[in-house]
């Protein structure tokens, strides 16, 4: 993925001890935890997209220790704080995070057979292409009952809904117009036309949307 500057309400990592700190993922991460413990298969191997700080593996990892974390990330100095975060949490279910690249066609089938993966706010932040080639990669990395969650902010029906996404939304698409919210009917479409069903779609805070979808089984 190109590594694209966004506006700074949208990226609020800050150095703290040599790690990278988002207080974002401090708000979320328990909710996100509930989440994949309701909706995540038990065990088998488990894939983050674009793991960030690394501060959501740690808390995965520790939440859902039947699952193998795999993080990933596209840029390095992210890769060296997933590590840190990975490293303090000492926790045998974590591997070492691999560069990934989550909106590049093929990385799917360098990571195939996987039970689980997350993608956790980045399709605000990605064009609509990249969107639909994440999808699609996403769906060919999938095991045959595997879960796809994507949590992020959207558009409702083609509306936005809160006078802070309208806002938020606003601010990206002026830094960046390929960027911006996502529609969830877009996005069902798109998990429906790479073979994946839509299980449920979350209501989730701060009028985020939790969309779970699974690849059949043969």
């Amino acid at each position: 993925m190109p590594v694209r500057s966004v506006p700074g309400s949208a990226s609020v990592a800050a150095p703290e001890d040599g790690k990278l700190f988002a207080p974002a993922a401090v708000r979320n991460s328990d909710v996100l935890c509930d989440l994949l413990a309701e909706v995540a298969p038990p065990q088998g191997r488990a894939l983050e997209l674009a793991s960030g700080t690394g501060q959501h593996i740690a808390a995965y990892a520790a939440r859902l220790p039947g699952l193998m974390w795999q993080p990933s990330e596209a840029e390095a100095v992210r890769l060296a704080s997933i590590q840190a975060y990975a490293e303090g949490a000492s926790l045998a279910n974590i591997a070492p995070p691999v560069p990934l690249d989550a909106t590049a066609p093929g990385w799917g089938a360098d990571h195939p057979g996987q039970n689980l993966i997350v993608l956790v706010n980045l399709l605000h932040l990605i064009s609509e292409d990249e969107a639909e080639t994440l999808i699609a990669e996403a769906a060919a990395a999938l095991a045959p009952g595997g879960r796809f969650v994507i949590y992020g902010p959207f558009l409702r029906g083609g509306e936005l809904t809160s006078e802070g996404d309208k806002a938020f939304h606003a601010s990206l698409t002026a830094h960046d117009p390929q960027i911006g919210y996502k529609d969830d009917f877009d996005t069902i479409d798109w998990l429906h036309g790479n073979g994946l069903e839509l299980l449920q779609a979350v209501e989730m805070p701060a009028n985020n949307l939790a969309l779970i979808a699974e690849k059949p089984r043969l």
